[in-house]
């Protein structure tokens, strides 16, 4: 009997081991840098994986009309895409790697007939092809949006979605949990030195000694699980149908110098197209791949029993060959004209939170930055005091997942200039200590009917020892005030000095009343309506038009 035919020995597969390698050390860095506290990594390293990112760099650079430092690396991996194409997606994208190592493990690929030897059905292709392009028109929907100037659909990019659902989402939802368990072992007394040494070991080096403070990190965490749910259809189907990055480095691919090439020993056996994670082997077409759609994986080179498989510059008849699923000129133009429209709509008055109360990073309002933020989370997840969160609808449809600060949650630490640091397209900017310490956040206002002192319930002056001390933009002043029984008491109570106050929202972070705070952190310029909102001193009166 003739011997069986068998894959070429190692056969690619120094190169598939090194690609492996490669993607588990990417996704590992970038986790590591997720779960990292504010002081344990250099900034630089922290802003790189979202720098890496070319499409983050290139629609934040058309939006802002300004290339920043940081986005020359994504424009450069840009510009690699013109050599290896999707070799991103194959090699280094951490979400790649994740959905690669959550892919239910296939079974051993099998030799099976030519297509023409099978019966009609056998080989049903479900998603079907005309899927792929929708990554492509979701593409153009984020660079048109880009060129008026939004960056909102930046929420789509891969890496801001793995950023998010790893930092805002699954960590504070593993602290939650953490706690609670630790709290309810904690009980027993005959597990408190373990519960103790477990909590000693998880913090601070993975999880922070104060709770996480977290907005809806189930919706965050749900985002990255449905991404990730996806891949129960089909094999990396984010990668296949959905994701604007990989369409944008397969619009590259198609003249990369570096491609897929069947030569003649090709018997058309099918193992190659069955090996293939991301359907791009083409059947109909003699077992050749869409440069598009192959991300360089080298999965079907040791699944070819004849070695017909190789990797070589581009054909030029291949690369504009025009697939099925490239959208159409109708399509196109009606993503394009939907795009721009609903651009300029959530940039409306009514839509984009002109009389929003968001507050903002500091230098964020003065430096445009839903303009040029890319709703990657990197900010939300290095605050240490927890204050900013991503915005849901308090700045607007346009500023969506953006940051915004929420004093009730933290305070804008007077000695912290992190999220300055981390942003790594530069939409808070990096301000030194000193500088970072004059910017206007709002100012505060106290609401004299919560106030403790103000309403006579009680002596409080928490507001005004908080206060920092250079800035002091809260004084005490002895006034007669009654109390809740009608006697007439002399009371220490604060006043805010407006021009002093940095709205950095310490005071109502620490403000004992319960539920909203009586003294609260308002943008500059919002006009306040209701009983005691604006009842501080003259001066805070006049710097808001009031009489």
């Amino acid at each position: 009997m003739a011997a069986k035919q068998r894959t070429g020995p190692g056969v690619g597969g120094a190169w598939r081991r090194l690609r492996r390698l490669t993607q588990w050390i990417s996704l590992g860095v970038f986790v590591l840098l997720v779960l990292a506290l504010p002081s344990a990594w250099p900034a630089w390293l922290r802003q790189l994986p979202m720098q890496l990112d070319p499409l983050t760099s290139l629609a934040q650079a058309i939006a802002s009309h300004q290339v920043v430092s940081g986005a020359l690396v994504g424009l450069g991996v840009l510009a690699l895409g013109l050599i290896f194409g999707r070799g991103w997606c194959g090699w280094v994208c951490p979400l790649g790697t994740l959905l690669d190592g959550l892919t239910p493990r296939r079974r051993p690929v099998k030799r099976k007939a030519p297509r023409a030897h099978r019966q009609a059905g056998d080989d049903p292709r479900w998603p079907p092809d005309s899927w792929r392009k929708i990554k492509y028109l979701l593409l153009l929907a984020v660079l048109a949006a880009a060129l008026v100037g939004s960056t909102l659909l930046l929420v789509l990019d891969p890496l801001t979605i793995l950023l998010r659902g790893l930092g805002s989402g699954l960590l504070p939802l593993f602290d939650a949990l953490a706690r609670g368990l630790e709290t309810r072992l904690y009980q027993v007394p005959a597990l408190r030195q373990a519960v103790t040494a477990l909590d000693q070991a998880l913090r601070p080096a993975l999880l922070p000694v104060d709770p996480l403070a977290a907005r809806a990190p189930w919706l965050m965490a749900a985002v990255l699980a449905s991404v990730t749910l996806l891949n129960l259809v089909a094999p990396r189907f984010w990668c296949r149908y959905l994701c604007p990055l990989g369409a944008l480095l397969g619009v590259l691919a198609r003249f990369a110098l570096v491609q897929r090439r069947v030569n003649e020993a090709c018997k058309s056996c099918g193992l190659c197209a069955r090996a293939c994670p991301t359907g791009a082997i083409q059947e109909q077409r003699g077992y050749a791949s869409d440069p598009a759609e192959c991300t360089l994986c080298l999965d079907c080179q040791p699944a070819c029993p004849r070695q017909a498989i190789g990797f070589q510059g581009y054909d030029l008849r291949q690369s504009l060959l025009r697939q099925e699923y490239d959208p159409n000129r109708r399509e196109a133009l009606l993503v394009l004209g939907g795009s721009l429209a609903g651009a300029w709509l959530v940039g409306q008055p009514w839509a984009a939170g002109a009389t929003s109360q968001a507050l903002q990073p500091p230098g964020g309002a003065q430096n445009h930055l839903v303009d040029k933020c890319i709703r990657c989370g990197a900010c939300v997840r290095a605050c240490p005091t927890g204050a900013l969160q991503p915005a849901m609808l308090e700045a607007g449809l346009e500023g969506l997942w953006s940051p915004v600060l929420i004093p009730r949650l933290g305070y804008c630490d007077y000695g912290c200039n992190t999220c300055g640091s981390v942003c790594p397209v530069e939409a808070i900017p990096r301000l030194e200590l000193a500088d970072k310490r004059r910017q206007v956040i709002g100012v505060a206002v106290i609401d004299r009917q919560r106030c403790l002192a103000w309403s006579g319930q009680s002596p409080c002056i928490i507001c005004e020892e908080m206060c920092p001390a250079p800035t002091k933009a809260i004084s005490l002043e002895s006034t007669p005030v009654k109390a809740p029984g009608g006697e007439s008491v002399i009371l220490q109570t604060p006043i805010v000095h407006p021009r002093r106050c940095i709205g950095c929202g310490i005071c109502e972070y620490k403000c004992p009343v319960e539920g909203a705070a009586a003294i609260r952190v308002y943008p500059a310029g919002v006009t306040f309506h209701g009983a005691g909102a604006g009842e501080g001193s003259h001066g805070e009166r006049r710097r808001r038009g009031q009489p």
